[in-house]
């Protein structure tokens, strides 16, 4: 246990220094770009100077000349001829101009961190089409036929069943199509794009991901008994056939739902690392993102409380005689597996052992399962079920002592 413990912490260890790498990174590339912002500044500002300069010698110019243009049909055409090469001369350099401006930026850090930012928003839009359409299939090819089939005169399957497996997958469809044409619409809005504000309309309502995730296990564990009915394997395998499914099972389709809230976390962090500090988001994003990490956990802890306490639950039905031990909600399955019980001879005569007696010829198998307060050894029966040792068969681990052997061997 804490030779898995300091394993976590290493794994942590070195992902936040690949984080802090990562941000060292963003922050120096954030200073070249302010600093060569601030140089074009500088030189924007000398150059507003000069045009305002001239822009006030020609005015002098202009009134010293105004008396003498009363009619311009009587101007020299040579002069028409410069003024009007002047002109061309005057917009080829402001245009030159403007694109080594416009060239310069297009190649400054800041402009790349926007293509791959604006690169991250587009791949998020055709990940949320594609998930749509995963529950669409989800619900149109596989829920909706069940409740039908469920009220027919036979039914394959109770509504109960049905209910169980697929749960508020339906309500999860409702909410992203309406998330989906949101994105669609702020797309549509191109180059002007604000995202937070859908989250901020997303994330009240992600609470429907607990009871799906919560529920999880279950709903596959009700449709394989499902699957044992001979008429429901068939039906079910009719709807598998669909086109549409393209040769996926209904368990994958169950799955999607349970990666959706860390692949939204994993978006934010990537569109967080390539938005500026001073971006008119940036806070904003940064609550969602919390936020979603904070649910993540919820579920993450629940799942697991849920799962320990249907794994200890199961372990105790196949115990015939039960074990109170295992309906403690802080016992935790660690492992399971077969061990062989070596008998102990000592001059020729089989000795006394605290796991049961055995035959001078025969080892005997005990099948043994670790908890994190208990060890239990039981033996197995013809018939499959278990049976608790009489002596010895529940070892208590409180107040035992670890013993780590140092030597590989």
């Amino acid at each position: 246990v804490f030779s898995g413990s300091y394993s976590d912490i290493l794994i942590e260890r070195e992902v936040l220094m690949q984080k802090y790498i990562h941000l060292v990174q963003i922050v120096e590339t954030e200073k070249v770009a302010a600093n060569q912002l601030r140089h074009q500044l500088e030189d924007q500002d000398t150059e507003i100077e000069r045009l305002k300069s001239e822009i006030v010698a020609l005015n002098k110019t202009k009134e010293k000349m105004r008396p003498y243009q009363g009619n311009l049909e009587d101007e020299d055409p040579d002069i028409k001829k410069i003024k009007k090469v002047q002109s061309f001369m005057r917009g080829w350099l402001c245009r030159r101009k403007w694109k080594t401006i416009v060239q310069d930026y297009i190649c400054s850090p800041h402009a790349e961190s926007m293509r791959k930012r604006n690169q991250i928003v587009f791949n998020m839009v055709e990940a949320e089409s594609e998930y749509v359409h995963q529950l669409y299939v989800l619900v149109n090819c596989f829920l909706r036929p069940l409740r039908m089939a469920a009220s027919s005169k036979k039914p394959p399957i109770s509504h109960d069943d049905v209910s169980s497996i697929f749960l508020n997958s339906e309500t999860i469809m409702f909410l992203h199509e309406i998330f989906h044409q949101g994105l669609k619409a702020r797309i549509a809005n191109w180059p002007t794009l604000i995202l937070a504000d859908l989250f901020d309309i997303l994330l009240p309502m992600l609470n429907i991901y607990q009871e799906f995730v919560r529920n999880h296990q279950y709903s596959l564990q009700v449709l394989a008994n499902c699957k044992q009915n001979r008429d429901f394997d068939k039906l079910l395998k009719q709807y598998e056939a669909n086109p549409a499914c393209e040769g996926r099972m209904l368990e994958t389709f169950l799955t999607y739902p349970m990666f959706q809230i860390p692949r939204y976390i994993i978006t934010l962090h990537e569109l967080l690392a390539h938005t500026p500090h001073e971006h008119v988001e940036r806070k904003s994003l940064e609550f969602a993102k919390s936020k979603l990490e904070e649910l993540s956990r919820v579920m993450h802890d629940e799942v697991s409380d849920t799962e320990n306490i249907r794994k200890n639950l199961a372990i105790e039905r196949t115990i015939v005689e039960g074990c109170d031990i295992l309906l403690d909600t802080s016992q935790t399955f660690i492992r399971q597996g077969s061990l062989i019980q070596v008998p102990s001879v000592e001059r020729g005569k089989l000795s006394k052992v605290r796991l049961g007696s055995l035959s001078l010829k025969k080892e005997g198998e005990r099948q043994c399962f670790l908890f994190t307060k208990h060890f239990l050894i039981c033996t197995r029966s013809s018939g499959g079920k278990l049976h608790l040792l009489k002596t010895g068969g529940v070892l208590s681990l409180i107040e035992c002592t670890l013993v780590e052997e140092t030597e590989a061997s």
